[in-house]
């Protein structure tokens, strides 16, 4: 599994302006992300797993006034992100070992970025998430909507790894860390041929 996780940094280290160029302008991840707005308080902090050059999220994030924090594998897309969104915090690390506090988001994403890590770790990581979670903060995500049984191979001009279950045992894996799923939906990407589930959970009030 180390192994792959190397591969995604890597990889995303080689095509981090391409990728920006091809899938920075989605309008699937616009609707959610605006849906993720309209559920924060004000000032609310959110962490973006996964959060890439910055570009859309982080950056309409703080614009619109929440304290940001971005993790990412990729050493060059924290590059990036540091120059594309100086207003909020970038840390290169890996999101499945990571050590933040705990209870101490509003609001956790994770766009594209989960389908990157070896699928049997989305449970341990679905259940660290929760607990960074304060009691009523909200997770918004994208899941495979199909199984994908670990893949690697050329993606964009490097050599990418994927890996997911299919929308029922995500949503069980979800349910299982303590999240209540309040919507659940597959969508049709608008700039590839590809779906994802995309998910509004949120931790209960009160002790997870």
């Amino acid at each position: 599994m180390a192994n792959s996780k190397t591969l995604v940094a890597l990889g995303y280290d080689k095509i981090a302006e391409t990728y920006l160029r091809r899938y920075g302008l989605s309008e699937v991840r616009d609707r959610w992300l605006g849906e993720l707005c309209l559920l924060l308080p004000p000032r609310a902090r959110v962490l973006d797993l996964g959060c890439g050059a910055g570009i859309p999220v982080a950056h309409e994030l703080v614009g619109r006034g929440f304290d940001v924090v971005g993790v990412d594998g990729s050493a060059r897309q924290i590059e990036l992100a540091l120059g594309n969104v100086p207003e909020a915090e970038f840390v290169h690390a890996d999101m499945t070992n990571i050590e933040l506090d705990p209870v101490s988001f509003d609001a956790v994403i994770a766009f594209y970025s989960i389908t990157h890590v070896p699928r049997q770790e989305h449970g341990m990581l679905l259940r660290r998430i929760a607990g960074w979670l304060k009691p009523g903060g909200v997770f918004v995500a994208s899941f495979g909507a199909q199984q994908c049984d670990d893949w690697s191979g050329e993606w964009l001009g490097a050599e990418m790894y994927f890996s997911h279950y299919d929308s029922d045992a995500n949503k069980r894996l979800i349910h299982d860390a303590g999240l209540s799923i309040e919507r659940a939906e597959v969508v049709k990407q608008d700039n590839e041929d590809a779906q994802f589930l995309w998910i509004v959970a949120r931790r209960a009030n009160g002790k997870n």
